[in-house]
């Protein structure tokens, strides 16, 4: 008779759990009538079994044991289907998808682009060469001496092969006159290292210099070409001054500022208070550089500049800290594109 109360149990269990359906109350109150640990009906088949005389007692625990082993792993399983369905049931369908996410270019590759863009359309090329130089095409064919403070361990990384990560994107110059006869006109952007880093300086940052070499060139068309390129890169209104300056491979040399972005020379902390920002060097190459590159002095001028692509998409984009292009932070990245829907 003990048997047939535990069948019938099994069977009530069942039924009562079909009738739940996918119904997660449903499912819970079957849990409380036959699992409850109070008032469970398996509670008191356990305490039934303790006044069953001692023959009976074995086959009423075994039957016992498969029905609490039924009912828990059913109601798991009620549970879980209840759980999907309420997923299933809780998307809506008519909604529209959800776009990934998509990247950008880096602001540094903006700007190397923007300025690619407006040489290519002025008749250049662009090259482009090895990190790791030698010292002949980084200090020495660029009238850099021995002595020369550029060399500085301090400033300079070296490798133990004795070669260097190129301390600035020159060399490529020297690589270019060593395989190319004139005219030249090449544009050469790219990595340089230097040992250096704080709220304006990076170990590395990015580089692009041209080279101009044919016959006739002038001091004259260095300024026409700065002035054009300079104002392409930012405002045609703003003012584009030179300074005389020195560097061993040009004479003779000028620094060349261009009004402030920011305050467009009223003064401000951007540019000190002056209203002028100092945005590259230049200079007609000097003949004893021609000369290393077996390129004839006497016959071919040419002139030269460099500039910083980090301090460029620093003063276009208004950055606080150079080392926000170097950080990775999504955050700022996509003010940039980064992170917004295709």
């Amino acid at each position: 008779m003990s048997i047939e109360v535990l069948h019938r149990s099994r069977e009530e269990f069942l039924a009562a759990l079909t009738a739940a359906g996918t119904d997660p109350e449903g499912i819970e109150a079957v849990r409380v009538r036959f699992a409850g640990r109070r008032s469970g009906l398996l509670r008191d088949l356990e305490e039934t079994l303790k006044g069953l005389p001692r023959e009976e007692k074995p086959a009423y625990g075994k039957a016992l044991n498969e029905l609490k082993r039924l009912v828990e792993e059913t109601l798991g399983a009620a549970a879980e289907a209840a759980s999907r369905a309420k997923a299933s049931t809780g998307l809506d369908v008519t909604l529209p998808g959800r776009r990934p996410l998509v990247g950008s270019l880096h602001p540094v590759t903006l700007v190397r682009r923007e300025i690619e863009s407006i040489f290519l359309r002025m008749g250049y090329s662009v090259a482009d060469g090895p990190e790791i130089e030698d010292d002949w095409h980084n200090f020495e064919a660029l009238n850099i001496p021995p002595d020369h403070p550029a060399r500085d361990a301090q400033d300079t990384f070296y490798l133990p092969s004795g070669m260097v990560l190129r301390t600035h994107t020159s060399p490529v110059q020297v690589h270019t006159m060593e395989s190319q006869r004139p005219p030249i006109r090449v544009l050469i952007p790219g990595r340089v290292y230097r040992r250096d880093s704080d709220l304006r300086h990076s170990p590395m940052f990015h580089q692009v210099e041209c080279l101009v070499v044919d016959e006739g060139i002038t001091f004259g068309h260095l300024k026409g070409t700065l002035e054009a390129f300079l104002h392409g890169l930012f405002d045609p209104s703003l003012a584009v001054r030179f300074r005389p300056s020195f560097f061993p491979f040009t004479e003779p040399s000028a620094e060349v500022d261009i009004t402030c972005v920011l305050c467009r020379g009223a003064g401000c902390a951007m540019c000190s208070g002056s209203g002028w920002i100092e945005i590259l060097g230049s200079g007609m190459v000097d003949p004893r550089v021609f000369a290393a590159c077996g390129i004839d002095p006497k016959r071919y001028t040419g002139f030269a500049f460099g500039l910083g692509l980090d301090r460029v998409a620093v003063l276009k984009y208004r950055l606080p800290d150079l080392r926000l292009l170097f950080g990775g932070d999504e955050r700022f990245l996509r003010q940039f594109g980064m992170g917004v829907p295709a």
